[in-house]
C-alpha cells in the first residue's frame, strides 16, 4: 500500500522557509520510499515567509518596499497581497522589516532597534488601497512596544518636555505622553488583524522581555531595563488610553507590537493558528494522510507553547496520526514535545561544528534526516507481526 504522507514543516528561522524546509523533507522520503504519496504543505505562523505564503496560497501577489530596517538602515521588505474574492487584503509581516535576521549579531541590542519599518510597510498597504491588513507577528528583532510603527503613522510618543522620544525600547523609558492627533486617518477606516501567539504578554515575570528578551541579545541587566520601560510604555497607555494592557493576551508578541497595534491602530488580535490555518487547508490534508512529518528550526521546551510543529501534531493526533518531527537543534528539555503529539524527533545536524556551517548544510542534512526516519519507519512496518 503507498504511504499518504504529509510534509508539514515551518522554517527553520534565520536560515529557510517553509517551501525550502519541505522540499528538503520531501526529497529524503522519496530517496528512503520512492512510490511514497507525498503531498507538501509548507507552513507559516506570522514570523518569516508569512507575507509571500498568504500571497502564494491564494494567488496573489506581492511587491517589495524601501522600510527602515531594525538597526536604521534602509532595506528592501516583501509587502503581500491576497488574491481571490473579498475585500483588498494585505499582508504585512514584521519580520520584513524588524526581523532578527535583520539584524547583525554584533547589532543585536534590543533597546535600540526599531519597528520604524513595520509602520512603513502599513502605510505602503494604505497607499495600495487596502481595506483590510493583516499583521504577521513572530521572528522579531525588536522590543519597542510598536513604538516605531505608531511613529511611522503619525502617532507622538512625547516625553515630560513634550518632544519625541528616541527609537528602541530605551526611548520608551523617558515616555510621559501620547498624542494621536497625527494618526494616519485612513487607519479608521481599515480592518487591522495581528496575526500571533495569543498567549504572549508585556509585563511582569512571563513578560516578553524575560522570555525573548536573551534571544535577541539581551543580558540580565538588559532585561531589566526592557522590563521596566515597558512598564512605563503600559503606565503611559493606561492613564492616556484607559486600559491596562500588562497582560493583554497577545500584547508581548514580537517584543510588544501587540499592544502597539491594538493601542495605537485599534488591531484585533488574532490566534496566528485561527487566522492562518484556514487558508493552507491543513485539516482537510491531514485527513487524508497516512503519517505526518513536521519540522522548525529547534525543538526545545518552548515548542509547546504555540509553534507550528505542535500544532500540526495536535490535529494529527486527533486523527490517530503518527507525527514525525525533525529539527536543525534539539534541546535537552524537548522530550517535553511527546506529551503534545508528536510520536519521534530527529536532530539533522549530524556533527559539531559552527553554526554558520550548520545553516549552509542545513537543507542537505534536512533531506537526509527525513530519509533515515523514513528508514526507520519502513523497517518497522517490515518486522513480523507476532
Amino acid at each position: 500500500m503507498r504511504l499518504k504522507i504529509l510534509v508539514a514543516p515551518s522554517g527553520y528561522k534565520e536560515c529557510l522557509e517553509a517551501d525550502r524546509v519541505a522540499a528538503a523533507i520531501a526529497t529524503g522520503v522519496r530517496r528512503a520510499d520512492p512510490d511514497a504519496d507525498i503531498v507538501s504543505l509548507p507552513l507559516v505562523d506570522g514570523g518569516e515567509g508569512f507575507a509571500r505564503a498568504m500571497a502564494v496560497a491564494t494567488g496573489g501577489s506581492t511587491r517589495m518596499v524601501t522600510v527602515t530596517g531594525p538597526v536604521g538602515d534602509p532595506l528592501e521588505a516583501c509587502l503581500g497581497l491576497l488574491g481571490g474574492d473579498g475585500p483588498r487584503t494585505a499582508v504585512v509581516e514584521m519580520a520584513q522589516a524588524a526581523g532578527l535576521r535583520l539584524v547583525p549579531s554584533d547589532c543585536r541590542d534590543p533597546m535600540r532597534t526599531t519597528t520604524r519599518g513595520v509602520g512603513e510597510l502599513i502605510r505602503a498597504a494604505l497607499d495600495d488601497g487596502a481595506t483590510r491588513i493583516l499583521v504577521g507577528c513572530g521572528d522579531s528583532g525588536t522590543n519597542d512596544g510598536g513604538a516605531g510603527m505608531a511613529q511611522a503613522l503619525g502617532v507622538r510618543l512625547l516625553d515630560a518636555h513634550g518632544v519625541d522620544i528616541a527609537p528602541g525600547c530605551g526611548g520608551l523609558a523617558q515616555l510621559a505622553a501620547i498624542d494621536m492627533t497625527g494618526r494616519d486617518p485612513r487607519l479608521n477606516d481599515v480592518a487591522i488583524e495581528a496575526v500571533l501567539n495569543i498567549t504572549t504578554i508585556l509585563c511582569g515575570p512571563r513578560g516578553v522581555a524575560r522570555v525573548f528578551g536573551p534571544q535577541k541579545g539581551a543580558d540580565e541587566a538588559t532585561i531589566v531595563q526592557m522590563e521596566a520601560a515597558l512598564e512605563t510604555l503600559a503606565g503611559v497607555i493606561e492613564a492616556s488610553c484607559g486600559v491596562d494592557v500588562r497582560a493583554m493576551p497577545g500584547g508581548g508578541a514580537s517584543g510588544g507590537l501587540g499592544t502597539g497595534l491594538s493601542v495605537f491602530l485599534g488591531a484585533a488580535l488574532r490566534s496566528r493558528y485561527d487566522v492562518v490555518l484556514s487558508y493552507f487547508d491543513l485539516d482537510g490534508h491531514l485527513d487524508r494522510a497516512d503519517l505526518v512529518f513536521t519540522a522548525e528550526g529547534g525543538i526545545d521546551l518552548q515548542t509547546p507553547n504555540g509553534k507550528i510543529p505542535v500544532e500540526v501534531a495536535r490535529r494529527a493526533k486527533a486523527r490517530g496520526l503518527p507525527v514525525i518531527a525533525l529539527a536543525g537543534a534539539v534541546d535537552d528539555r524537548a522530550r517535553v514535545v511527546y506529551h503534545h503529539g508528536i510520536d519521534a524527533f530527529f536532530s539533522t545536524s549530524m556533527h559539531p561544528g559552527p553554526m554558520e556551517i550548520a545553516m549552509a548544510e542545513a537543507e542537505t542534512m534536512l533531506a537526509l534526516g527525513a530519509e533515515n526516519a523514513m528508514r526507520a519507519i519502513l523497517a518497522g512496518r517490515a518486522m513480523p507481526r507476532a
